[in-house]
């Protein structure tokens, strides 16, 4: 298993983490924040912009899994990647929901 293997699954199960929520809330038809909200990561883009930047992240992701997923490193690569992005952006989103900012928020801009 190479780092480039390794490199590939990790940012792969990034981006598929990262499209659930985007995916879940435009197919309820509720706004959640992309990178082309204003400001970027904290407004709210409409549904439609939701689903496709999810759908964008679900074809990169399904892309940099392809192949990398062989061997047992890239599948623990994986899986640890997709946990800490999870809780990562669950923390985000509850602060960005409270108002606080998110992660932004904590580092000052």
């Amino acid at each position: 298993m190479s780092f480039g293997s390794i490199v590939r699954a990790s940012f792969g199960a990034v981006l598929l983490v990262n499209a659930i929520p985007h995916v879940v809330r435009g197919v309820q038809g509720d706004p959640f924040p992309t990178p082309f909200a204003d400001p970027p990561g904290e407004g709210d883009s409409s549904p439609v912009v939701n689903v496709a930047w999810g759908a964008a992240n679900a074809v990169g992701g399904g892309l940099l899994l392809r192949g990398a997923l062989r061997s047992r490193g890239g599948k623990v690569a994986a899986g640890i990647a997709a946990t800490l992005f999870a809780l990562g952006i669950a923390y985000n989103f509850g602060e960005v929901r409270a108002g606080r900012g998110g992660i932004r928020g904590r580092l000052g801009r």
